[in-house]
């Protein structure tokens, strides 16, 4: 029972919203607290780029076909899949919540949960490390062009080469200064997870109280409805289900093994919070992010809840004996 209960991160989460309802930040002190959250984010990244191991990289990138599966899902089905549920089916949401779909949709993989959802399934491990950070560096670049497109087929705006510079500044440039510098400092960052574990989290804690709290003095709560809350709860569920069964069914018919459809169905439909508040924040700049990034916090919850679910009945699986 206790996997259908929101984890430690996300009862943050929750309470971050709350503060920013109740005490949002505003005027001159928000101006800094933006770039303090600048910071954070740099760090974040830097440390992401210094814990990764080169060896680790090459190795996995001998694996191209399993990792153009997980590109291909990530960054070609799921847009397809959310452009066309926001667009196709009869769901009427506000208008800063339906970029927020669409945004999901073109995000890259997570890191540390597509990992450990791997690991504790049985699956290629060392193939899951790599796919998924190669899958948030294309997503520096391809996340941008594609909500850039998608707003535009939806008649919502377009690309914006200001929002790209922004990223790979914020993201990309931390995140190689901490791969140069990883001979040297890789091993004790790696080392010390549990003392740097507050950057991560505590990075992301401060983007989503910033958006939040321009979302409530902007009358975020007052333009949201419970029905709004349901139908974003339905259309996660929606793009997680199929998702998870392209993921699952495709590795299947394109003869991948056990180990490494495990790792294309974990890395594959998954959605990244780190990196997507992020770029939410640069991407939309001048608009509601709150609102933007609310259904990828609901996303965030529900993808962990299945997904640890799923983990589970692989581990289960490999242990029962094969018949003969």
């Amino acid at each position: 029972m206790r996997r259908f209960l929101p984890d430690q991160f996300t009862l943050l989460l929750l309470a971050t919203v709350a503060l920013a309802s109740l005490l949002p930040v505003t005027g001159a002190a928000a101006g800094w607290f933006a770039i303090a959250t600048k910071c954070a984010i740099a760090l974040l990244f830097f440390l992401q780029g210094a814990r990764l191991s080169r060896q680790v990289v090459l190795g996995g990138l001998l694996h191209w076909r399993l990792h153009l599966a997980i590109l291909a899902t990530t960054f070609g089905i799921f847009p397809l899949l959310g452009f066309g549920i926001a667009h196709l089916l009869p769901f009427e949401l506000p208008d800063g919540m339906l970029a927020g779909i669409l945004f999901i949709a073109v995000l890259p993989s997570t890191v540390q949960s597509s990992i450990a959802f791997t690991s504790m399934a049985g699956g290629n491990v060392p193939a899951a490390i790599c796919a998924a950070t190669a899958s948030n560096i294309v997503g520096m670049f391809a996340t941008p062009l594609l909500i850039g497109i998608m707003l535009t087929a939806g008649g919502h705006g377009g690309f914006s080469f200001d929002a790209l510079y922004q990223i790979l500044l914020q993201l990309l440039v931390p995140f190689i200064l901490g791969q140069l510098l990883m001979p040297w400092i890789g091993g004790w960052v790696r080392g010390h997870k549990k003392i740097l574990s507050p950057v991560d989290r505590g990075s992301i804690l401060m983007v989503v109280y910033l958006a939040f709290s321009t979302a409530v003095a902007e009358g975020l709560w007052h333009q949201l409805s419970l029905a709004d809350l349901g139908e974003l709860v339905v259309i996660n569920a929606l793009m997680l289900a199929v998702v998870l069964t392209l993921t699952m069914f495709g590795s299947r018919a394109l003869g991948f093994s056990r180990a490494d459809e495990i790792a294309i169905v974990f890395c594959g439909s998954k959605k990244s919070l780190a990196s997507g508040v992020p770029m939410a924040g640069a991407i939309f700049a001048g608009q509601s992010v709150g609102a933007i990034v609310l259904p990828l916090m609901l996303f965030h919850q529900m993808q962990l809840m299945i997904c640890a679910v799923i983990a589970q009945h692989y581990a289960r699986s490999a242990l029962k004996p094969v018949k003969t």
